[in-house]
């Protein structure tokens, strides 16, 4: 199959043909869920646009804790079918579906008790491998091992010694959440959809009390589009509230924020070499394996402020400090913090008043006619509630249509990509990229690689460093803006590539660069390369300053502090 290009004229070409005729579905929302429905309906056959008001990925989507997991800890909580259902789902991605993005992990879970606690939590582990297993997507990852406490400490030198009595140690997944979310995308477009982000639902079109399409504005160009649809699905995550509000009606059921945060610290800080789970007085805490990083989160707590920028406090900060240096014998301190990120998870409301215990399941609902609304449940099982939304949408229909086959279309990338993992020594020594570097290539494009590499053939500058950044190739900066949809320097600093949380000065030093990269694919003049990279300083200071203040209301108040950029 064809690829898809998210260039500048792709985006224009796809708001002007929403607009000429009535599509079958129109998506609001580009995070997964969203980005999923558009992919599940367009491979049915169906006509579909998907608009975003900022980037791909932008609100919770690319700030997870970036796991595909099966949910070990709602065993616990005897929720088995929704532990089934992710298990199955965690084996599509390994093995189907998105090999090139999803990645096996190993977790090291520290007993600190004799006798019960070894048999407690050995008995779920045995219990979540054994389901993995029964659905027939198990075979991946290794099964869960116990150890002692001396082998525990050589596969984790970092822990302290009465930290721990034994351990057990188990796989889950990872991905690079936003990364993912801009591949559904693009694999969405290569099938047919029609695909926009920075492109801002204003109102929805009504003909009665049946929904028939969206006035969509166009953040960057300006101007307005009347998007006409059989059946429109909202997909706007902790939004939904306020997207149902454009309808005027009531919705059936509400959508409400909690927030996490997480830091992260360069390898060197955590002598292990597997990642952790802790258990915290609240939640679990996992100390995540990211390339040459870790992830450390996360928190979980109420948040009723600003939804596009949720803001991490010292408070947040202190407390995942201070939970992961209760095991790790030499502490972390705020020097060693890299990046740190804050998203919100979108739960469902009413079931807990507590957010650690709101539910993980989704809901879809067909509040009005022409209108379906999909909200909760957690990013591995994306795949489910698009399958759902476009279910429920398909009874609005007036057509017969096809049943789900995402469960058998793998993402763009995947295809190949093996064969292309195995020859890497061969195209390091076509491209004269050390072997490592097409390594991280394959493993953040697939089978796409081939194409930033021809970048590289076409422009050998372009197959250097950044150099503030060098886990990136100047390629991929340039690519980003010409095939991944990225508009502006936030986009490809902070989703297209991980470069704002994994270098301590938060991706300024590698801001001009890369605006001057991306200036001659998305026609910026010397004027609009300043105002991008003085965009995004102000950005990070806002940042370093929000995460300076005692609590939530002066961390948000400190963040709103750099406005959000506009096109020229």
């Amino acid at each position: 199959m064809r690829t898809a290009t998210l260039g500048p004229a792709q985006r224009a070409e796809s708001l002007a043909a929403m607009a000429e005729r009535e599509l079958d579905v129109l998506v609001v929302g580009a995070g997964v869920v969203g980005a999923g429905t558009a992919l599940d309906a367009v491979t049915r056959g169906l006509s579909v646009g998907l608009v975003e008001a900022r980037d791909w990925a932008s609100g919770t989507s690319s700030r997870s804790s970036k796991l595909i997991h099966g949910g070990l800890r709602y065993l616990e909580m005897l929720d088995f079918a929704l532990v089934r259902e992710a298990l199955k789902e965690r084996g599509l991605l390994l093995e189907r579906l998105a090999p090139h993005l999803v990645k096996p992990v190993p977790f090291l879970y520290p007993l600190q008790h004799k006798g019960w606690e070894r048999l407690y939590a050995g008995s779920g582990v045995a219990l979540y491998d054994a389901m993995s297993m029964a659905r027939g997507h198990g075979r991946g990852l290794p099964m869960h091992r116990h150890l002692s406490r001396g082998r525990a400490l050589r596969v984790a030198p970092a822990l302290k010694k009465d930290a721990l009595v034994g351990a057990l140690q188990y796989y889950d997944a990872q991905v690079d959440d936003a990364r993912f979310v801009a591949t559904l995308v693009r694999t969405a477009a290569a099938y047919g959809a029609q695909v926009a982000n920075h492109a801002r639902v204003t109102s929805f079109l009504r003909e009665g009390e049946r929904v028939v399409g969206a006035r969509v504005q166009d953040v960057e160009a300006g101007g307005e589009y009347e998007v006409r649809a059989k059946q429109v699905v909202n997909a706007s995550g902790v939004w939904t509230d306020d997207t149902q509000s454009l309808v005027g009606e009531r919705g059936q059921f509400h959508v409400r924020a909690s927030k996490g945060i997480h830091l992260v610290v360069p390898k060197d800080r955590i002598h292990s070499s597997t990642g952790l789970i802790l258990r915290t007085e609240k939640s679990v805490l996992f100390v995540i394996p990211w390339g040459r990083h870790w992830i450390i989160g996360t928190t979980d707590t109420d948040w009723d402020l600003d939804k596009a920028h949720p803001a991490a406090s010292s408070a947040d900060i202190d407390y995942l400090l201070e939970h992961v240096n209760a095991v790790l014998s030499v502490p972390l301190t705020r020097d060693d913090v890299e990046g740190v990120y804050a998203g919100l998870r979108p739960l469902l409301a009413g079931e807990s008043d507590a957010t650690s215990k709101l539910s993980r399941e989704h809901t879809v609902a067909h509040p009005v006619p022409g209108l379906v609304v999909v909200a909760g449940g957690k990013y591995t099982t994306y795949r489910v509630m698009a399958k759902d939304a476009v279910d429920e949408a398909v009874h609005g229909l007036d057509l017969r249509v096809a049943d789900s086959v995402t469960e058998e279309t793998p993402l763009l990338g995947a295809e190949g990509y093996q064969a292309l993992w195995n020859a890497r020594a061969r195209i390091a020594a076509r491209t004269g990229l050390h072997v490592v570097r097409v390594e991280h290539l394959l493993n953040r494009y697939g089978a796409l690689a081939e194409e930033v590499l021809q970048l590289v053939a076409e422009d050998p500058s372009l197959g250097a460093p950044l150099q503030a950044a060098d886990d990136y190739l100047r390629a991929e900066i340039v690519y980003a803006a010409s095939h991944e949809g990225a508009r502006h320097l936030d986009d490809v600093l902070t989703r297209r590539t991980r470069i704002s949380i994994e270098t301590f000065d938060r991706g300024t030093r590698s801001a001009r660069e890369a605006a001057e990269l991306m200036a001659p694919v998305l026609g910026w003049d010397k004027n609009q390369i300043e105002r991008e990279v003085q965009h995004y300083e102000k950005r990070v200071e806002a940042e370093r300053e929000s995460q300076r203040q005692p609590d939530d209301l002066t961390a948000d108040a400190a963040r709103l502090g750099a406005p959000d950029i506009a096109a020229r």
